[in-house]
């Protein structure tokens, strides 16, 4: 049988396991140390490493602690300007099943990088490292070695339009002595910056030229003045006129920008007789017919449906289908539907709004064909064509079932020992590093069983991303896990509001991780923003939460919860208008409301930002799926929108203050 290999090499996996956590349990009872203690000793290691005080580490006392390899990463770490690659090569060999491999890995690339080691960094390597300094380090140890994968590699690196690493000096010097990067490179990159608005790096570029480039550089000063003036660009710059594609798509790219339609007149004028390159003239077109679009340039879009078509993307169909939707034009709808890629036409959000026009073009039969083709996926879509259909939604869920013998070799894996320890000292990032370096680089059977064993430990966050790592897409109760159920309950029941929707905000939000963070500040399991947590404690008459306290998750869903009902009741307990609130804002949704289409699903496709579009539509398909979990898999009765929020129009008589 085709999984019995499989099954032995994960059984084999967990007892190589079991046999070293039986080697440190004997080692614990010749030196009898509570784990306890055990841990305090190693998180005093683990700190002293970091500092280099190497002095004031026990290292008898660590030696059969299962973080041991921590403070070994960070010694050798300190020393690699010595090390060999040998012993660099014998750690990353050692911790395979750790993080800690490719952490030493990348640091030993970087330092023996620095140092000119080239052999060494080599010897170490396993192919092109991922980040930028690493990567010009490694091209230039292949320089003299193999000259054409370096070639390759370098010119990557060259062509963009931002400043590199000085790590990438010697690597483009070597490059541009041997002829591999030539004048013409430095004008394409220098377009490049032009069009990222790095003005510094143009400058610096320009000075590489010599005066046989005066005259490509006196046209760049007209067009970078006067972004029309690309109609009057000369068609011979540079060798074979390659200097003149290089400049007329750069100034394309700021004309489209600034006046859209005035661009496509201009690149009807030069289109003809630019030589600007396939990939090049691909760019320019997709970017008039998306700017055209989204700025709704009546006068661009005759041009703009017949260029579609050979274009041939994606993206902008879908975007020409979306305009046509909020127009109500179910003829474009139907036109541009068919017109998408068979893979893209066959998913749910597409195949609904085929079977909304075929329905509205009174085609019935094709609407229910198409209907039926969504309702098979688990999505808003999926589950409005269900509602269209009059049937019960498909969650199409996996078994999660693991067996007991599993669960107990699980927890004897040296990675769920690791993390374990980790979460003990309080070292969370690391513990999360650890697991889901194991969920991506293990098998399904294995990472099934760590997203089983992270649901048991109510590591829900880790669970979450276990399964995103593994692509176990319908494993849905580690996917959509009870996570703080009772707190949910309570703080819905005291708010008035479904403890479904706070379930699948919190979800959207934060993954269940309490200890989440984003870039602008919102905390917690709900994400909220400290001035919007301080404004609804306020309004309960209680103290404002400190930044710490937005971590906890009590604190955090009563906020969130209070804030939420203030949304709905503002839109009169829609749950979609509220919803789009909670992530864009309420005075955005008023202004969307002031002009959208007024049938729910028309104005969730016409939400101008794709991320609030997005979260709306995964919130409230993830509270359906919470419910209908909280019924064991069965999604009868389970209805995503209320009578309504279906049949309801959406336009400023749903802002309750009006």
């Amino acid at each position: 049988m085709p999984a019995l290999p499989t099954r032995r090499r994960w059984l084999r996996w967990c007892l190589i396991g079991a046999i070293g956590l039986s080697a440190t349990a004997q080692a614990a009872v010749t030196t009898p140390v509570t784990t306890t203690q055990a841990d305090q000793v190693m998180k005093q290691a683990l700190d002293a490493a970091r500092d280099r005080r190497w002095n004031d580490i026990d290292q008898a006392a660590i030696e059969g602690h299962v973080l041991a390899g921590y403070v070994e990463y960070h010694r050798l770490r300190s020393r690699l300007a010595t090390a060999s690659a040998a012993e660099v090569n014998d750690f990353i060999t050692r911790y395979g099943d750790s993080p800690l491999s490719d952490w030493m890995r990348g640091a030993a690339q970087t330092r023996f990088g620095e140092l000119g080691r080239y052999d060494d960094l080599l010897a170490i390597s396993d192919g092109e490292p991922s980040s930028t300094i690493r990567q010009c380090y490694y091209y230039t140890a292949l320089l003299d070695r193999e000259p054409a994968r370096a070639a390759a590699g370098g010119e990557a690196l060259w062509h963009v339009g931002t400043s590199q690493p000085e790590a990438c000096d010697p690597l483009f010097a070597t490059l541009e002595e041997r002829g591999v990067l030539t004048d013409e490179d430095t004008w394409e990159r220098m377009m490049l910056a032009w069009e990222n608005g790095q003005d510094g790096l143009v400058t610096y570029l320009e000075r590489g030229l010599d005066d046989t480039w005066q005259r490509a550089i006196d046209s760049f000063d007209t067009v970078r003045g006067n972004y029309a003036a690309v109609t009057r660009v000369p068609l011979d710059l540079g060798p074979d006129g390659q200097a003149s594609g290089a400049l007329i798509a750069a100034a394309m790219h700021g004309l489209i920008r600034a006046d859209t339609e005035a661009a496509l007149e201009a690149w009807r004028k030069i289109s003809p007789h630019v030589s600007i390159g396939e990939d090049r003239r691909h760019q320019v077109e997709h970017d008039l017919a998306f700017y055209s679009m989204v700025r709704n340039v009546d006068n661009n879009q005759g041009w703009v449906d017949t260029t579609l078509p050979r274009l041939a993307d994606a993206d902008l169909i879908e975007l020409r289908i979306r305009n046509a939707v909020t127009e109500g034009n179910w003829a474009n709808v139907a036109r541009w539907s068919e017109a998408l890629p068979p893979e893209v036409r066959a998913e749910a959000h597409w195949q609904y709004w085929l079977g909304r026009a075929s329905e509205a073009l009174g085609d019935d039969a094709k609407a229910r064909q198409a209907y039926r083709m969504a309702a098979q996926n688990r999505s808003f879509f999926g589950f409005a064509a269900a509602d269209r259909l009059g049937q019960p939604y498909q969650l199409e869920m996996a078994d999660t079932r693991v067996s007991t013998l599993q669960q107990e070799l699980t927890g004897m894996l040296p990675v769920v020992q690791r993390t374990e320890a980790l979460m003990r000292i309080g070292e969370e990032g690391l513990a999360r590093s650890e697991w889901f370096t194991a969920a991506a680089r293990d098998t399904p059977d294995q990472a099934a069983a760590l997203a089983d064993y992270a649901i048991r430990q109510g590591w829900y966050g880790m669970a979450i991303q276990t399964t995103i790592a593994a692509k176990q897409w319908d494993a849905l109760p580690w996917r959509f896990p009870a996570a703080y159920r009772d707190s949910f309950l309570k703080w819905a029941e005291v708010n008035q509001v479904d403890p479904y929707l706070l379930m699948g905000i919190a979800r959207r939000e934060s993954a269940f991780n309490p200890r989440a963070a984003s870039p602008v500040g919102a905390r917690g399991l709900m994400q909220l923003m400290p001035g919007t947590a301080d404004h609804v404690a306020r309004e309960l008459g209680i103290s404002a939460p400190s930044t710490a306290e937005l971590f906890e998750p009590q604190v955090n869903i009563q906020l969130g919860s209070t804030y939420i009902r203030s949304m709905l009741e503002r839109y009169r307990g829609n749950r979609i208008a509220a919803t789009a609130a909670y992530n864009a804002g309420p005075h955005r949704v008023d202004r969307w409301l002031a002009t959208a289409p007024r049938e729910f699903d028309r104005f969730v496709e016409s939400i101008p930002f794709r991320e609030t579009r997005d979260y709306v539509q995964a919130v409230l398909a993830y509270r359906v799926i919470f419910e209908s979990l909280a019924k064991q898999g069965d999604t009868r009765g389970v209805a995503m929108l209320s009578q309504a929020e279906r049949q309801g129009d959406y336009d400023p008589t749903l802002i309750a203050s009006n």
